[in-house]
């Protein structure tokens, strides 16, 4: 069965800048409430980049929105449901493990970044906790100023309105276990 306009995955981007518009916000109040620049924000809307989990968070915060509603893959049928599936941004992918928990206060990702690399572009911090399990490889968390490396086994759970951010140490893809706690 041929799939229809209206069954057809939309990007992440697209979600926020529907969203945005739909509520009357302009970027530069989108800025204002997230830290990101309007450029970035201009960016993600034209799906240039693609934001990780931290800055869906903000920007769901600022959009008044869960931010697991651009995780969501539409589906044909009657109703729509939240299927787990992998996200990609440059040199880092992650994947939702809880589907539907658009209302919930914790959210579980895996995530996976290649061999020594970091994220691209801004350090995240968003309200609340969140807990770093290492499954694979050797990865560096930064909170502030503080550096702390983690190896198989390890983990980290930090402040995330401290501004953080990850990076792959060693010669392998890193995996991680990442739950974000959001008030």
């Amino acid at each position: 069965m041929a799939k229809k306009k209206s069954d057809a995955v939309v990007p992440v981007g697209k979600k926020i800048k529907k969203e945005r518009l739909k509520k009357k916000m302009s970027l530069d109040r989108v800025a204002n409430e997230t830290g990101f620049s309007i450029d970035y924000l201009k960016q993600i809307e034209a799906g240039k980049k693609i934001p990780p989990v931290g800055t869906l968070l903000q920007i769901g915060r600022a959009l008044e929105i869960d931010s697991g509603f651009f995780l969501r893959e539409q589906e044909s049928g009657i109703r729509s449901r939240i299927r787990a599936y992998t996200k990609r941004t440059e040199n880092y992918a992650y994947t939702t493990l809880t589907p539907g928990a658009e209302n919930k206060h914790l959210k579980a990702f895996k995530v996976t970044i290649e061999a020594m690399q970091d994220h691209k572009g801004v350090g995240y911090q968003h309200e609340g906790e969140e807990f770093v399990y290492v499954l694979a490889g050797k990865i560096e968390v930064m909170v502030g100023d503080h550096i702390n490396r983690l190896n198989v086994g390890e983990s980290l759970h930090f402040n995330s309105g401290i501004r953080h951010k990850l990076r792959n140490i060693g010669k392998e893809k890193a995996e991680l276990l990442v739950v974000i706690y959001g008030p």
